[in-house]
Formats: C-alpha cells, structure tokens, sequence
C-alpha cells in the first residue's frame, strides 16, 4: 500500500490522500551469511510504466500468471484510458495492454479457481470486478457496505473452493485502526468480517495447507496469523512476524510451497523473506545501481511449479518487472493477489 498523488486522478472522485497497496534473465541464488539473512539479487526483466503526468505517479502490483504462462500485472495510478491491467511475455520481454476503464484504481489481481475469472480490487471505489481471462466482459462482482461500512479493499486471496477473502484498508488515510479482513462467498452474496481492528491491513495469503491466513499490516509493520476453522471463519489470531522496515513498510505478501512467506516492501524497492516460523531468511534486492529511482516493491508471483520470480517495482523511474529465484516453488498462493 503506498500514498496516492495529492492530485487527483481523472475521472476518480477526490481520494483525499488515499494509501494504496502495492524475471526473465538469470539471477543470482540467495547468498548465505552465518551472522543473518541472506540477500537474494533481482534482476531488470523489462520496465512497464512511466509516471503519469495526470497522476505524478506510477505503482505496478498484483503479478499473476494466466493459464497461457503470459504475467498479468496491474497499475494502480494509471488515469482513465491508460492501460490499468497489462499482460507481460517475461520471455520475448515485452507487454500489451490488457484491459482498461475510466475509474478503477486496482491494487490486486487473482484468477478464481470456481470460474476462472480475473478478479480485481478498486481500492478507491470499493469494488470487487472480474473479467474474462483475455481481458473483456467486465463485471462488478461486488459493491457497497459490509457492517455498514464501505470497504478499500487491498488484496484477496481465495481458498480451494472459490471463495474471497480481502484485505480491507478502511481507515487507512485517517490513520484509523479500523480495517478488516472480509470473507465473501464465491457468488458475492454474503459478506462477513473475519478479523476487525487492523492497522491498515495490506497482504494476504493463505498458508501452504489453506489453514489460516497471512496479514500484514501496513502502518504497524506487522505480519498477523489467522487460523481458520469451520466454514473458513477465524478460530484464532495472532502477531506472527514483526518486521523492521525502518522508513519502510509491509506491502503484499506471497507464500511459496514450503510455506516461506514473501513480503512486499513499500518505501524500500526490496522484499523480506520468512519461513513460517518468522525467521529472516532472505532480502531480495534490485541491484544498487538501479535502486535510486525505485521505492517500492510491493509483490511478487512466483512461476506455479517453479522457482523463478517476478516482482513488482515502482519509483520514479516508472514501473517495472524483476526476476529472482525464489527459495521453493510456486503455488496459488504466491501467484496473485
């Protein structure tokens, strides 16, 4: 999640300042030190964006891949007509735009495994809308109150059998310890709030068995575990990872087969890698020569089956995709959301 421009973006209605969540080449293997983490180097696959004159920005998040192997990745800021979800070749490197509209600010992409839909997160509106896998037939999956508050929601994450769960920022530019973490139904008809209280949560994901859930909390740097128990509600929560970002802060997260969790980071153009018990095993950086006009790096996807990743990377000097290794393989976890 990270701040909007103080501008406002076209054809949106005045956000305020709203704070938004937030490859293809060889890269180097994590480098293992005795005295701590190791640091895994990203690599430049190919740059996607540059900062819109309308908004005064450019924020890439959400990377998943479609059945076709082809990285869909979508631009938070980008102005209306702009392409807002891109559809990425990280072999030829190269991209075209994939759908766009006049108002949506997405902050995350997941195909559903019900049916098989792209569904997408508009932070500013509150909207869950899905499309067509090639991009057309939008649909506005779901819109309005949940215990009579409107929703910013961030991420989602779905289990096995297609329902939704979304990281709900409400309260976020107020400062506000008031987000949520909300369950929908696969058909969009019930809603319930499975956690309550949050510090702008950001990321989510599920664990590797789809036990509970990963959380991280943007303005408190803070990785929250939720156990789920029957019909998917919280059985228990607690705080799992405390991360020391410094001026940086916890964006979206990813977990990969072995259950490492993958965070995002924002202020910081670099992820922190956990196992499931919270050690620090990795930091994954883009090289320092590119690193002074990145500032963030919100999320990544990892290749379902494999271990090359790709990760999204924004700043002034536009948006763009990275490649690393990742420390295990690809799942539905660590591809979207």
């Amino acid at each position: 999640m990270r701040r909007l421009p103080t501008r406002p973006l076209a054809g949106l209605a005045v956000l305020g300042v709203l704070a938004l969540t937030g490859c293809g080449t060889q890269a180097a293997g994590p480098a293992t030190d005795a005295r701590g983490p190791g640091t895994i180097r990203a690599q430049k696959v190919l740059r996607l964006t540059e900062v819109h004159e309308q908004t005064g920005m450019t924020l890439l998040e959400g990377p998943v891949f479609d059945r076709d192997g082809k990285l869909l990745v979508v631009d938070v800021t980008a102005p209306a007509g702009a392409p807002k979800v891109h559809r990425v070749d990280v072999r030829a490197k190269t991209a075209r735009p994939l759908y766009t509209d006049s108002r949506g600010a997405y902050t995350s992409a997941q195909f559903s495994p019900y049916d098989g839909r792209l569904y997408l997160t508009d932070f500013a509106h509150g909207d869950i809308v899905s499309l067509a896998p090639d991009g057309g037939d939008p649909r506005t999956f779901f819109s309005g109150e949940v215990d009579g508050a409107p929703m910013n929601p961030d991420d989602l994450a779905f289990d096995p059998e297609g329902n939704l769960y979304i990281s709900d920022s409400r309260g976020m530019s107020e400062g506000k310890e008031i987000g949520r973490v909300v369950r929908l139904d696969r058909d969009g008809q019930r809603a319930t709030v499975l956690a309550d209280g949050l510090a702008a949560p950001n990321g989510i994901s599920f664990d590797a068995g789809h036990r509970g859930l990963w959380v991280s909390e943007l303005t408190q740097n803070r990785i929250l575990y939720l156990l789920l128990g029957e019909k998917g509600l919280t059985a228990s929560r607690h705080t799992a990872v405390r991360v020391d970002g410094g001026l940086a802060q916890t964006d979206s997260i990813a977990v990969d087969a072995d259950g490492n969790l993958y965070q995002g980071l924002h202020g910081r153009p670099a992820m922190a890698v956990y196992s499931k018990y919270g050690e620090h095993l990795a930091t994954v950086e883009v090289p320092a020569r590119d690193a002074a006009g990145l500032t963030s790096a919100t999320n990544v996807a990892i290749t379902p089956g494999g271990t090359r990743a790709y990760m999204t990377v924004s700043g002034s000097a536009g948006g763009y995709a990275y490649a690393f290794d990742a420390l295990a393989k690809g799942t539905r976890q660590s591809n979207g959301g």
